[in-house]
């Protein structure tokens, strides 16, 4: 038994929700179907989803909203037609936008609510089509499924429960097709997942009714080693380890949403990545343990966007809890860190830099200086993270060696190197500016 989780680019139009059809027709398999919100049609399109945060925010600002709500609306309705079936659903969807628009929930909960209508109508559109060709095929809402999430707008955890409540599907006749990204707490409230979410309920729910198989379908045959808008025409991964692809993921490898794979890794469910557009490609398997033998390094991450703040102060590593407080104070000002590398006197916090505007940087710096009395505080901006991928590191000699040449023959600098906690990857710091350098320099050491 299958599930098979498909994204936005592949329910993005009518031809993609045929071939869709075509892919679960051709597998009686495939029992659970789970699926994102239209995405791009096209380089220049929208996604759904961003179109119905954009009508939450215009509406909370008062603006008008009007051709918001209709570029959706339309949007559905040429799916619709183009499939040829008969549904209200357009029409239902535009009462619920009404009818969250109007309602005196808390802007976050219409938020959540607005956001959750693109695969939920997705899911009832892409459930009455597979009924149209032929399929026993229902739609088979979250709460429904008994899919049971913490009360966190937009940052929904799942509760144990809800894998339960799956199982009781496992013998029930039938294709279900449920959206992805939402679910509802225990008092019956909508929730949503972080972005990208679907990718989540997919593997929650082949964790729940203990499928043999997640297949997630995407627009590319496979992962590939590095990112190809940096090296053109990379190697593709065939198979690949759980821990590798979190990495992966975490680092920019934009095929997964990086908190997704935690709960069919937790069950040991094998994840293959396929192609709505190639399906008998053979894709990207993503398994438990690397066979005897296999390459180490799988792959090159990149990523950019951060920032380092560098706190010194000498005899650091003698004064008990220093790096709790300098932590906590991040915590206070709910800024979450990505890696904290430091020494004896000195200790570097990388955080993602839209976090620090300029209001909660004066507070950090500040409080610093005030409870932690540093020596000197720094802030390094426009930082660039690479990670060598693999898993094995610790035991395979010459892979730092290999990587820090290869960016030193880049003509790049290392700004800082992050390895001693992870047995799966190399971090290493750079300037925005030298990325495309140092990945191809990389990929060229262990891949060419």
């Amino acid at each position: 038994m299958k599930v098979a989780k498909f994204g936005g680019s592949s329910v993005a139009n009518a031809t993609q929700i045929k071939k869709v059809g075509a892919i679960v027709k051709g597998d009686s398999t495939r029992k659970f179907i789970v699926v994102s919100a239209p995405g791009k049609r096209h380089k220049d399109d929208f996604k759904i989803t961003d179109k119905l945060i954009e009508l939450a925010i215009q509406h909370n600002q008062n603006k008008p909203h009007k051709n918001l709500v209709d570029t959706i609306l339309n949007r559905f309705s040429e799916i619709i037609d183009e499939l040829n079936i008969q549904s209200n659903i357009v029409y239902e969807l535009e009462q619920s936008i009404e009818s969250i628009l109007n309602s005196k929930e808390p802007d976050l909960i219409k938020m959540d609510a607005l956001k959750s209508l693109g695969e939920d109508n997705s899911a009832k559109i892409i459930s009455e089509y597979l009924s149209s060709i032929g399929l026993h095929a229902a739609y088979l809402n979250p709460k429904d499924a008994g899919i049971l999430v913490s009360n966190e707008p937009g940052k929904a955890q799942i509760f144990r429960e809800s894998y339960d409540n799956l199982k009781t599907l496992r013998n029930e006749e039938g294709i279900f097709v449920i959206p992805g990204f939402f679910a509802y707490t225990m008092d019956g409230d909508l929730v949503t997942f972080s972005r990208g979410g679907s990718d989540i309920t997919g593997s929650i729910v082949a964790a729940g009714v203990q499928a043999d198989l997640y297949e997630n379908f995407t627009d590319v045959d496979s992962v590939y080693a590095v990112n190809p808008t940096i090296v053109n025409q990379p190697k593709e991964i065939l198979t690949v380890t759980y821990k590798e692809m979190r990495e992966l993921s975490y680092a920019g490898f934009s095929v997964f949403h990086d908190e997704a794979l935690i709960p069919a890794f937790k069950a040991g469910i094998p994840v293959c990545i396929k192609n709505t557009n190639n399906p008998n490609a053979p894709g990207t398997m993503i398994v438990a343990e690397k066979k005897p033998n296999e390459k180490c390094v799988v792959g090159i991450a990149s990523d950019v966007g951060f920032c380092s703040l560098y706190v010194s102060k000498y005899l650091m590593n003698r004064e008990v809890g220093f790096g709790r407080k300098l932590l906590h104070i991040f915590e206070d000002e709910e800024i979450s860190f990505e890696h904290a590398p430091s020494g004896i006197d000195d200790m570097s916090v990388i955080i993602r830099q839209n976090q620090l505007t300029a209001e909660k940087e004066r507070k950090i710096l500040k409080r610093i200086n005030d409870e932690l009395h540093a020596d000197m505080v720094k802030i390094h901006r426009n930082l660039a993270m690479v990670m060598v991928v693999g898993e094995g590191m610790t035991s395979t000699i010459g892979v730092a060696q290999k990587a820090t040449t290869a960016i030193a023959e880049a003509n790049v600098n290392i700004e800082m190197i992050n390895q001693g906690s992870s047995e799966v990857s190399m971090m290493f710091g750079i300037q925005e500016i030298d990325i495309n350098r140092a990945v191809q320099s990389l990929y060229t050491t262990f891949f060419e």
